[in-house]
């Protein structure tokens, strides 16, 4: 019985070291945010003296509480000591939990910060406890975490495989086509979706070309029977280019042209900025050569923002 009680105290002082450095966390490091964006040392300073007297008084609070489990805590100089080093740890634990979460972009994911925050109070406190086997299991506890910790940092910062960003991107595998780069042009893939694929073909000398891949009715523009958009505060001119092909004159400030190609239940369409025949012969050509991107061709996509 007295066994099970003195576990219960110690769970129960446990938890409330938990709640205690999550709480702290989270307030620390927004009050440290304000500062820091405030810009003025004395503001920072300020916060900083605030914040770590807040964080004393907390925990020496807990820490008298806990006297009956924690024989550190129940001289002066103990509970000073056991205050500075549950702090001093788990300050330093969120510090470098809060370095991981900035180096995989998710520094504002307090879901992730603050518990991490509050465990690493816990575990300073569970290595204060009386015994060797408490303080063996806190260093374990400590380890894992570290170990599992530095495991998922690394597994979110590293780059996706192709496969994973199409996933997580839900590409329509069906829009990946591109034509074959006309004579002096370079490919690059810029971009792919549920709704669409999109890639350019620059050249030094020439008007870069853009190639977009959609579904047929993706486009919600109104048309007329020919599929011409109808003008809305802009001149437009379409005429059939042959080849199942619809040449489409925007003018206006910034003119370009559009030969779009109904395919399979897709429609593929090359802007050409600018006006005249000028890269109109090199987005035929494109279009003329429409096959399946590979995989080499799609590797870039990796390089784009993927969701987690």
């Amino acid at each position: 019985m007295i066994v099970k009680r003195r576990a219960a105290a110690v769970g129960a002082h446990l938890a409330a070291v938990w709640l205690a450095g999550s709480a702290l966390t989270a307030v620390q490091f927004q009050a440290v945010s304000v500062a820091l964006f405030l810009g003025r040392p004395a503001v920072s300073a300020a916060v900083l003296v605030c914040s770590v007297a807040l964080a004393a008084a907390l925990l020496a609070s807990l820490g008298r509480a806990a006297r009956s489990v924690v024989p550190l805590a129940r001289r002066r100089a103990g509970l000073c000591g056991w205050t500075a080093g549950v702090y001093a740890f788990g300050t330093a634990g969120a510090l470098a939990v809060a370095v991981a979460l900035e180096h995989v972009g998710a520094l504002a994911d307090w879901g992730v910060l603050s518990p991490a925050g509050g465990t690493c109070h816990a575990l300073a406190a569970a290595f204060l406890l009386p015994g060797a086997r408490a303080r063996l299991a806190a260093l374990a506890a400590a380890v894992v975490l570290a170990a599992g910790g530095a495991y998922a940092a690394w597994d979110a910062a590293r780059p996706p495989t192709l496969d994973e960003w199409m996933s997580a991107n839900q590409v329509d595998h069906a829009l990946l086509l591109v034509g074959d780069p006309p004579p002096g042009y370079t490919l690059h893939v810029g971009g792919a979706g549920a709704d669409g694929f999109g890639a350019r073909y620059e050249s030094g000398d020439s008007p870069e070309l853009s190639l977009r891949v959609e579904r047929a009715g993706a486009d919600t523009r109104r048309v007329d029977a020919r599929g011409c958009p109808v003008p809305f505060g802009q001149v437009i001119h379409c005429r059939d280019d042959g080849g199942g092909r619809l040449l489409i004159a925007r003018g206006g400030t910034y003119p370009l042209r559009e030969l779009r190609l109904p395919q399979g239940g897709l429609v593929c369409t090359v802007t050409v900025r600018g006006s005249g025949e000028t890269g109109l012969p090199a987005a035929r050509h494109v279009l003329a050569t429409l096959r399946p991107a590979t995989r080499a061709e799609l590797a870039a996509l990796v390089e784009l923002p993927m969701p987690r």
